[in-house]
């Protein structure tokens, strides 16, 4: 515990929604809700206005309909919410070395570190005028915590919400603590929460009045301990500036069922391209690739396979979940299909012979012969086995996800695919410029033009296959926005 409020928590307020909001001005003002949008869906971020209907974050979106029929519901547009985290976190690292983002929206901050703070005067003018800075350079709002400890600082952005700043004095925190919910303490979940108010302790400050004997012999003494110098308000943790990914993943709740194996192998391999990106967005590569399938009976299993070093290379990551698949039993059906690379690094090992199967059979003989000294004994030579068994299955995953099984007669022509239009996703149009969608169905798509800082902008509606309609990047939420 320090003596002065110098670590700073920022919490963006409803960031997801928030971002929305500040894109479309249509919107501002209104219920939004921001997840997916089919039946299996679930609820990312709710606006406050949402909120005042009951829909919160990790409900099934389907929920969130019959709570808020009304409401905007939008797909997830982490493009953009990476780039407003970005020009965030970066105000951040100007006050201070030591930042430790939780995620895109929320983050610590030593002020001590950076020398922009040393008492509770200095540390409240910097919270306010960071609160400021945010709103000029994104135009959203940020809820600001300030205390002597990473707790504590949480526990007050959490009470500052929405767009507010709250400073906890040193000295007050275990009034200010005594009459909070037990689950405002970090490491209370649901479960413990309950086994807690069996017991009669629903309070903070019933906590306190137990004592850590009686926690130690309710919940056990790891737990107890630490949990009871919470409830003190003690918490000794450090801002640390680098949190390292663990892993990186996608992955795609679907909603109906796939049946079909060749479809299967079709997500896989999107799922696998998008992982990759993410990868190396994030600079890292890794060597552990990781599939996940829920099963239509809600069994979920997982496979993986480690590389002999680690890679970013879509081909091999396409590869090594195709070979997972093939040992996953999918009869019954699959509602959902995940992607991940674990075992990260901050290079990437250049792997000839992985490699090589993309570009053919024949360069992989060629890698084997290249690099069989090395790859002789051990685990090394089963890897080369599995790839090489693997690669088949991978070129017949790859044939039929490009076409039919059967194929057309020649010179027959195919019917293009109906484009696909998800609520709240960009375009562009030739004669009326930027928008995004608010709606698409029975061949056809709604449409309102407007942009960040512009006014509410008319709707228009257009067939799906229209060709002076086209998908485009987000617009910047402050500043130019003809481009």
């Amino acid at each position: 515990m320090r003596a002065a409020p110098t670590i700073l928590h920022l919490d963006m307020d409803a960031f997801y929604a928030s971002v929305e909001q500040a894109s479309k001005p249509s919107l501002r003002g209104k219920a939004v809700i921001v997840g997916g949008l089919g039946p299996r869906g679930v609820v990312a971020t709710a606006s406050y206005e949402a909120r005042r209907f009951g829909v919160h974050s990790a409900m099934p979106t389907a929920q969130a309909r019959r709570l808020c029929p009304n409401g905007a519901y939008l797909i997830p547009r982490f493009t953009l919410y990476r780039q407003v985290s970005d020009v965030v976190m970066a105000m951040l690292r100007e006050l201070s070395p030591l930042v430790e983002p939780l995620s895109l929206d929320e983050a610590f901050v030593d002020l001590e570190a950076g020398g922009v703070a040393f008492d509770s005067d200095s540390a409240r003018a910097t919270g306010e005028r960071l609160r400021a800075d945010i709103r000029a350079a994104t135009g959203l709002s940020g809820s600001v915590g300030l205390a002597g400890s990473k707790m504590l600082a949480k526990v007050a952005s959490e009470e500052a919400k929405p767009a507010g700043l709250l400073l906890i004095e040193p000295g007050t925190e275990r009034a200010l603590l005594a009459p909070m919910s037990v689950r405002t303490l970090p490491g209370v979940g649901p479960a413990t929460g309950e086994h807690l108010r069996r017991a009669g302790i629903t309070t903070v400050g019933e906590l306190v009045e137990a004592g850590e004997d009686e926690l130690v012999r309710m919940i056990g003494r790891a737990h107890g301990a630490g949990l009871y110098r919470m409830a003190l308000g003690l918490d000794d943790r450090a801002v640390v500036a680098e949190r390292d990914a663990k892993s990186v993943s996608v992955e795609d709740t679907f909603d109906v069922d796939l049946h079909d194996r060749v479809r299967i192998r079709g997500e896989v391999q999107r799922l696998a391209d998008r992982c990759v990106t993410r990868l190396r967005d994030s600079g890292h590569s890794g060597r552990t690739i990781v599939l996940k399938v829920r099963r239509y009976d809600f069994s979920t299993l997982t496979r993986s396979e480690t590389l002999r070093g680690p890679t970013d290379d879509p081909a091999v990551v396409r590869e090594a979940a195709a070979r997972l698949l093939e040992a996953v039993d999918t009869t019954g059906g699959v509602r959902l299909l995940g992607v991940g690379v674990t075992g990260l690094a901050d290079y990437t090992q250049e792997d000839l012979f992985a490699q090589s199967l993309a570009a053919g059979p024949e360069a992989a003989d060629a890698a084997s012969g290249a690099g069989g000294a090395g790859g002789a004994g051990g685990a090394g030579g089963e890897d080369r086995t599995g790839a090489a068994a693997g690669r088949t299955g991978l070129e017949a995953a790859d044939g039929a996800s490009a076409a039919p099984e059967a194929p057309e007669p020649p010179g027959e022509p195919q019917e293009a695919p109906e484009r696909r239009w998800a609520a709240g996703s960009d375009v562009r149009h030739v004669l009326y410029g930027p928008g995004w969608v608010q709606g698409s169905g029975v061949g056809r798509v709604t449409v309102r033009f407007e942009q960040p800082g512009s006014e509410p902008g008319r709707v228009r509606t257009f067939r799906v296959d229209d060709p002076d309609l086209e998908p485009s990047d987000p617009l910047p939420l402050v500043g130019d926005t003809t481009g």
